[in-house]
């Protein structure tokens, strides 16, 4: 078991996991806690919206995120 900080409490989480979220975390630049603490929003977004592809709601968490002055206008053709 391994335990991740997040903010002032910790939880304990098995080694695989804590393994995949380190990998996943270095390569999306996010802390190891604040990636378990992605996948957990992403899980719950999926149980309250069972009829979305997680895909869409992984998709739409990550713009929610981003800056917003960094944001081109939807210009249609």
């Amino acid at each position: 078991m391994q335990q991740v900080l997040t903010g002032n409490k910790s939880i304990k989480i098995s080694e695989e996991l804590y393994r995949v979220a380190k990998w996943t975390a270095e390569a999306e630049n996010r802390s190891i806690a604040g990636q378990v603490e992605f996948w957990a929003k992403i899980g719950r977004a999926v149980i309250d919206n069972p009829d979305l592809p997680v895909d869409f709601i992984r998709d739409t968490l990550i713009a929610k995120a981003l800056n917003r002055s960094l944001a081109e206008p939807f210009m249609p053709e």
